[in-house]
């Protein structure tokens, strides 16, 4: 039995996330967060994967990934589309704002503004950026290939067209961290593609391509660490490379290292609020794995947490390449 420690509020957001790891409910899982993703940074042998879903570019967390990508505090990003999309707005000047979540929407639709709760953005704002997407993409048929090589071919235009801004793409090709979206076409970005092929352009994001490379990355990895913000098709995909690899007779023996914030809940069935707990019966999850799910909405965890990483002087030792030292085999204990 550890006792309860009431949390010292103060100056150091580390500091404070400390205290909270200390005390209980949903402030101490808050904390626990932070604690397991410096444990994934100060261990050599971890490869981090980032799933990113919800609409955190235009809820203003582009700064907190740029940061979280510069520092390394992850290899592998799995994104939506939409993020991806609207990241790439911000980068070409095109902007997201205050708005307000009670309001007439018809008269919003009528005036050009899309809503995504209290954001606003005009949507013949957003239209410029699909037809952008179009024109370069017909610059680099024929393609065919990962949405990760397509993405990185992206980020580096971005970077050329307007070498003044930075964003999360941007910032990935300048690290090294890919970018994989398993679910492009649902997305601005495919919607921009679709002009393209109507025109006669042949581009085609080979998703299958995508699923045989981070599943590479996984097997080639002597242990992962996952990092969840929501869930839907980014956790997914990344949970299910564990089953690939049992597929092909390599049982990986689950993540090592387990994050997660979401606002939804397991009684539902849904994935979005699967436990870690409930992925171990699949064989995504270690049953030893450091795990901790924090119930919060992402806006509010993500600069606490990354900012309490800086703060605490977190930094990624290097990452110590190899093959796992066991592979699980199934059916054996």
């Amino acid at each position: 039995m550890k006792q309860i420690v009431p949390v010292l509020p103060g100056e150091n957001v580390a500091t404070l996330l400390s205290g909270m790891a200390r005390t209980g409910f949903q402030g101490r899982t808050l904390g626990e967060s932070m604690e397991i993703w410096r444990e994934m940074l100060a261990d050599p042998e971890c490869t981090i994967f980032f799933g990113l879903s919800g609409a955190m570019i235009p809820a203003g967390m582009q700064r907190c990934l740029v940061e979280m990508v510069k520092r390394h505090y992850v290899d592998v990003i799995v994104s939506t589309g939409a993020n991806i999309f609207h990241d790439s707005c911000e980068h070409l000047g095109i902007h997201h704002y205050h708005g307000h979540h009670t309001v007439d929407d018809g008269k919003l639709y009528e005036k050009g503004i899309d809503r995504i709760y209290d954001v606003f953005a005009f949507e013949n704002e957003f239209r410029t950026v699909d037809r952008r997407i179009a024109t370069w993409s017909e610059s680099i048929a024929p393609f065919r290939g990962s949405s990760r090589e397509f993405i990185r071919r992206f980020g580096e235009w971005l970077a050329k067209e307007k070498p003044e801004y930075e964003s999360l793409t941007s910032a990935c090709v300048k690290e090294g961290v890919p970018i994989f979206i398993p679910a492009l076409a649902d997305s601005s970005i495919g919607i921009g593609l679709l002009i393209a092929r109507r025109r006669g352009f042949d581009i085609d994001i080979d998703q299958i391509a995508d699923a045989d490379e981070i599943t590479t990355r996984v097997e080639e990895a002597a242990k992962t660490g996952v990092i969840y913000v929501g869930g839907g098709v980014p956790k997914n995909f990344i949970q299910q490379t564990q089953v690939i690899g049992s597929i092909h007779e390599k049982d990986l023996g689950g993540h090592a290292y387990a994050i997660q914030f979401t606002t939804d809940s397991p009684q539902w069935g849904g994935l979005s609020g699967c436990t870690f707990e409930e992925a171990i019966s699949w064989g995504k999850e270690s049953r030893t794995s450091r795990q901790v799910q924090v119930y919060v909405d992402a806006t509010i965890a993500l600069p606490l947490v990354i900012s309490a990483l800086v703060a605490s002087g977190a930094e990624r030792v290097k990452l110590r390449h190899g093959q796992k030292k066991r592979i699980y085999r199934q059916g054996i204990n």
